[in-house]
């Protein structure tokens, strides 16, 4: 099996209800978080010179992105493991087994989304499992349940691009999908298609 989410770019408002629902549920301290949303933007304007009355050309354009583990179809950080902790369950859900993590590191250095973290409490990697928890009782992750604008969803894969029809797999300023092919669905805002062609920065780059 797999797992996937699905995340509406043209409907996210950055509110940060998701990430601050999955802290919550988590009991996550200020250092660690297993979803975070980047705000991106960038263009350009000009303004006219010694005209007062015509309106200045731009491009400028900014959006937000909710990222977390997206349960890759190649898993960087599962190739890297030395002892096997960081695994691919039989629902397709990506997480740490603490049992055997030896805190190296690896899987965090390698994760181009930068899912897994150490804590420094434990001395154990730490990630997004999907709410597996929840799912056990057949709920959804809590970042999807929380959504207030419903900008997320989760699922099979395959029902999501039949739910959400054209979506990709990458915006800026996330890595070309070929990295890990991952199981993250988005459904793109003119905004990431302006960024695609002039390209921009993240602006909130010390929050996350």
């Amino acid at each position: 099996m797999a797992f996937g989410f699905f995340f509406d770019n043209t409907r996210c408002t950055g509110c940060k209800t998701c990430e601050m629902a999955c802290k919550d549920y988590r009991d996550l301290g200020p250092e660690a978080t297993f979803r975070r949303v980047i705000d991106y933007e960038g263009g350009t304007w000009n303004a006219p010179s010694g005209d007062t009355e015509t309106a200045a050309p731009e491009n400028v354009f900014a959006y937000h992105l909710s990222l977390a583990c997206n349960h890759c179809g190649s898993p960087a950080c599962t190739h890297v493991c030395p002892t096997g902790a960081m695994h691919k369950d039989d629902r397709g859900l990506v997480w740490p087994d603490e049992r055997k993590c030896i805190g190296c590191g690896y899987c965090t250095m390698a994760c181009p989304y930068h899912a897994p973290f150490i804590d420094q409490h434990l001395k154990k990697s730490s990630k997004c499992d999907g709410c597996r928890a929840r799912q056990n009782e057949g709920l959804p992750p809590v970042c999807v349940e929380a959504c207030p604008v419903r900008a997320l969803d989760c699922g099979d894969p395959a029902e999501l691009v039949v739910r959400h029809p054209g979506t990709v797999r990458s915006i800026l300023p996330l890595p070309a999908e070929d990295a890990t092919w991952p199981n993250l669905f988005i459904f793109p805002s003119p905004a990431a298609a302006l960024a695609a062609e002039t390209g921009g920065h993240i602006a909130n780059r010390e929050e996350i």
